[in-house]
């Protein structure tokens, strides 16, 4: 079973709300946070204070439907995952939940069974969800330009460069030692990389380093310095100087506050 994870219930029939809340209390057993609402209103509200990880509601409800609630949470920087429930096999809210995003379209009565194994789903749904939003933040804004430069197209010789780099992160890199691998004058080598990548050599091999550290600092629980060696760095503390001079914070905090984030 996730943990930590927030659940959000919300239905104006009092019976269902409850049913379900104690259903998913007594699965959870209080190892995730189990919350209900009465309206698509108070649902919003709730959702704008607290983020959810997963919200499950009801389609028909007055004042505002199910689908409306989640039209007007598309724009929150949270999203839960949603599951709808109806008491009607409505196949026009079906269509529109689809293109809302909705994960599961579930029919009233609902079946204690279907419900747990479809909110288990639902839950593994949104950390992975998580997990890749966590990995887009991590990119580097000027790498991501590169890349988009190789789309179009790089020179043979610069892409040759570029791979070369990928598979030595760990290792003692030069500019002179890539071009005597390519057979090219180093200072052809060096206008000729800042051309075709817009940002130069060392500033690049730099930027795929610390590129590389953040994503072991997410991923993994390996100590700083051995993170700093494996990124080609001799020493942890020159690592850490570098890091906070492209980052604005020391790897530590770094690792601190994306792990903060990934669990709220």
């Amino acid at each position: 079973m996730i943990h930590d994870k927030t659940i959000l219930i919300v239905d104006d029939e009092p019976r269902t709300r409850e049913g379900i809340r104690k259903t998913l209390e007594g699965w959870s057993a209080g190892r995730n946070h189990i919350r209900t609402a009465e309206s698509g209103a108070q649902a919003v509200e709730l959702l704008r204070k607290q983020p959810a990880d997963l919200l499950i509601t009801d389609v028909r409800m007055p004042e505002i439907s199910g689908l409306s609630l989640i039209e007007a949470i598309q724009h929150f920087s949270n999203k839960p995952v949603v599951l709808i429930m109806s008491g009607h096999a409505d196949f026009q809210y079906a269509q529109q939940a689809i293109k809302l995003g909705v994960v599961e379209y579930m029919l009233k009565p609902i079946d204690k069974e279907q419900l747990l194994q479809t909110v288990e789903k639902a839950l593994k749904f949104s950390e992975q969800q998580r997990r890749i939003q966590t990995m887009q933040e991590l990119v580097d804004p000027k790498l991501l330009d590169v890349k988009e430069r190789g789309e179009q197209r790089l020179n043979s010789q610069i892409s040759e460069a570029l791979t070369y780099v990928d598979t030595h992160l760990g290792e003692h890199v030069t500019m002179r030692e890539i071009a005597d691998l390519l057979h090219l004058n180093s200072s052809y080598f060096s206008v000729l990389f800042k051309e075709q990548i817009g940002i130069n050599f060392s500033e690049y091999l730099t930027r795929k380093r610390i590129q590389r550290a953040k994503e072991l600092l997410v991923q993994t629980t390996m100590p700083i310095s051995e993170i700093a060696e494996q990124v080609g760095y001799q020493t942890d503390k020159y690592f850490i100087t570098v890091f906070k001079s492209l980052e604005g914070l020391s790897p530590s905090k770094y690792r601190h506050s994306l792990t903060v984030r990934g669990n709220k």
